[in-house]
């Protein structure tokens, strides 16, 4: 049983070493600029085990971009079921964002920056996800309690997180110098009175 385990690990973090140079290299060189070869080189592990694991690129890919989405989905997840309101919700997500652009900022540009739809034709649109799913359920639930002026769903979404969103676009092209948290009281600020049925 000891033995398995150990062989399970070992499988597991090799997968993940294979993912992890797939996320620095399709960020850093684009997707169609690396190629299997460069993965492995980077893992530092033979083309064999890489494709024992990914039979293509394109699987490969896919298998990064729903490894990822499913850790956001995971932490969106536990924001809404750890705060009762909108507002404490949507601003942990913020928090949330900014903290990932700065300690993770690979991953954030392959989740925001790529074109997904261009390698990985069955991928569902990043917008469509199941974490802006939850960020929209989060608005909507606003709405209903009355936290949230009733607007148009679509258009409180955006007014909400669209600043955001393009702020952490500007950091990842290094167009603003400094970490995003020390701007979030400011930008969640702004975010929330645009929205909120009762501005302070």
């Amino acid at each position: 049983m000891g033995r398995r385990l150990k062989i399970s690990t070992e499988n597991e973090n090799l997968r993940q070493a294979i993912l992890d140079s797939a996320l620095k290299l399709f960020t850093t060189k684009g997707y169609f600029n690396t190629s299997m070869q460069d993965i492995r080189r980077d893992a530092q592990i033979s083309i064999g085990a890489v494709y024992h694991y990914f039979a293509s690129k394109e699987e490969l890919a896919s298998a990064l971009y729903d490894s990822l989405l499913e850790k956001i989905t995971a932490e969106f997840l536990a924001i809404r079921h750890g705060h009762v309101t909108a507002h404490d919700q949507c601003k942990a997500i913020m928090v949330l964002l900014f903290d990932l652009t700065e300690s993770n900022p690979t991953q954030m540009a392959f989740m925001l920056h790529a074109k997904h739809r261009e390698f990985i034709p069955t991928v569902t649109p990043i917008c469509s996800s199941r974490p802006f799913a939850i960020m929209r359920e989060m608005v909507q639930e606003g709405i209903d309690n009355k936290e949230i002026a009733p607007l148009d769903l679509t258009i409180a979404s955006n007014c909400l997180f669209g600043g955001m969103f393009r702020l952490i676009n500007l950091r990842l092209d290094n167009s603003i110098d400094g970490p995003l948290p020390d701007q979030l009281e400011t930008v969640w600020s702004c975010s929330w009175r645009s929205v909120a049925a009762h501005p302070e």
